[in-house]
């Protein structure tokens, strides 16, 4: 598939993943809106984006503050004239790792702020005008994590992003949307620590099989990067 001119944003992509698939996607041609926290992160992608030939526009906006995600909405809006063909929901946050019993209500609101509210209200937001050009590409980052009580904050936000994902299929079922899920594996990125097995840029190709499926094929499905690391 082609993604020439087609709009996208990605969120988190000032490093890690998010930059790795922000810049995948600018070299396939797509125009990225590059998310992340801070204006000036952004922009340092953008430039390197640019330096490379891509097309690319910084965003920010601090995805626990609901505010803050009304307004990227508008921004992107603004920017695609309501026609972001593209969402890659990749930003999260890590809770910190706590005793078996001991994490906080805190933790998990905060987790499901960032790691799920905020991007079920993107795809909310987006996945509509998507369907009225009967073209769109969701994809939702989830995460392999298992059997770590530590973490259920973070483990328990993303299993309700998950959800989300598989009881919208019905609604964008032969619409020219897919969405889907992608997990990149265990990576060495401030989120997955140093221990991990993984470089980030092992994350490409992978990060873009569900970006580049034809428009018959079937939401819903998750796809593990590590799959295709060269």
């Amino acid at each position: 598939m082609q993604l020439k001119d087609k709009w996208a944003l990605v969120t988190g992509a000032s490093r890690g993943v998010g930059l790795r698939v922000a810049k995948a996607l600018a070299a396939e041609g797509a125009k990225v809106i590059v998310h992340s926290r801070q204006l000036d992160s952004s922009r340092a992608v953008v430039e390197q984006i640019e330096a490379a030939g891509g097309q690319a526009v910084a965003v920010a906006a601090e995805l626990s503050k609901r505010a803050d995600v009304q307004r990227l909405i508008a921004e992107v809006n603004t920017i695609t004239a309501a026609h972001l063909a593209i969402l890659y929901n990749n930003a999260a946050i890590m809770t910190p790792w706590s005793d078996t019993y001991q994490v906080s209500a805190d933790d998990y609101a905060n987790s499901f702020e960032v790691n799920c509210i905020a991007p079920a209200k993107l795809c909310d937001a987006f996945i509509p005008q998507m369907i009225k050009h009967a073209f769109g590409r969701v994809v939702n980052v989830t995460s392999g994590i298992a059997d770590q009580p530590q973490l259920m904050a973070y483990s328990c936000s993303k299993a309700a992003l998950d959800r989300y994902v598989r009881d919208m299929l019905p609604s964008i079922s032969g619409t020219g949307v897919v969405m889907s899920l992608m997990d990149p594996g265990w990576l060495q990125t401030d989120l997955g620590g140093e221990q991990a097995p993984n470089h980030p840029d092992s994350v490409i190709p992978g990060a873009l099989v569900p970006i580049l499926l034809a428009s018959d094929a079937p939401s819903g499905q998750q796809y593990n990067a590590q799959d295709y690391a060269q």
